[in-house]
């Protein structure tokens, strides 16, 4: 019997409003009440998550910022897995130099050197995610979020680095001509053993610690409740879901996912617009799929 569920959020537990469906809620429920655990794990980070499984009433630990960091259900941070300050300077140096938008976030938060460029990459990742939007929707919808998001603009990321105690922990890439430009400099970072460089889109990449993996941090969260990774179930539709996706018992693809993920996960469901998850998590209980 399952008794571990990890889900991605965007493009996998969110809709098309950035929302989680009343079927996915119900899902969810229907699980705890078979005392199966329900955790996110995403690349977004804690501030970035909340707002839609608030909206939910779902409350529940989360892996973030793609293993990154580990909370609770109660918010307490487990552990976090940073980035050398040295090598994300080289990092920067590299993105600069590709004239490639960056964010960085860290354990004071997210941070940026460009607001204007924030929205127009952004809007450009959300008429990936959502194809039903004219570009000056998404535009809107971006400009909308930085109400609610807390993002620190600055004028140099590198002059932070050498605060006290400060940590990186992800870094966020956009460009609009995709694996064009960012497919060379994700090649080149590869080469360095400390990193793992993952995507989460047509037109980002995401670079993390080697160890900041969902799938490390899945099996971190499953070894502490004592629950062996074939009850472990998880829920994806991009790359940056590949090692969770690889390393459960039972393993979900959203119908909208990577034809790469879906080729390593053990069972399909319906899309994130069609409450995949929820129908997903029914499937894997009702049949016992573990």
């Amino acid at each position: 019997m399952i008794k571990l569920i990890a889900s991605d959020m965007d493009g996998t537990l969110l809709d098309s409003r950035m929302q989680i469906s009343v079927e996915n809620i119900a899902a969810i429920q229907y699980a705890k009440e078979h005392g199966i655990e329900f955790m996110v794990a995403t690349g977004r980070n804690r501030e970035e998550a909340l707002p839609a499984l608030e909206q939910a009433g779902i409350k529940c630990a989360m892996i973030n910022l793609n293993g990154a960091q580990v909370f609770d259900a109660e918010g307490n941070s487990l552990f976090t897995v940073p980035i050398a300050l040295e090598t994300v300077k080289e990092i920067l140096n590299l993105l600069r130099a590709a004239d490639i938008y960056y964010e960085v976030a860290t354990n004071e938060g997210l941070y940026s050197e460009s607001q204007a460029r924030r929205i127009e990459n952004f809007s450009e990742h959300m008429s990936e995610l959502m194809p039903h939007l004219t570009h000056k929707m998404a535009i809107a919808m971006t400009s909308a979020q930085l109400e609610f998001l807390p993002v620190h603009y600055v004028t140099d990321i590198k002059d932070l680095l050498v605060k006290p105690n400060f940590e990186v922990l992800k870094i966020i890439c956009f460009h609009k001509d995709g694996p064009a430009v960012l497919g060379p400099v994700a090649k080149k970072l590869d080469t360095n053993e400390q990193l793992h460089v993952t995507s989460s889109g047509q037109n980002n990449i995401e670079i993390n610690h080697r160890d900041a993996q969902k799938g490390i941090a899945v099996a971190h969260v499953a070894k502490e409740r004592n629950i062996p990774l074939e009850q472990v179930m998880t829920i994806g539709d991009n790359m940056n879901d590949l090692s969770m996706i690889q390393l459960a018992g039972v393993s979900f693809a959203m119908g909208n996912a990577k034809i790469e993920l879906k080729e390593y996960a053990k069972y399909l469901t319906e899309t994130n617009i069609d409450s995949g998850v929820g129908k997903a998590i029914m499937r894997a209980i009702d049949e016992n799929l573990a």
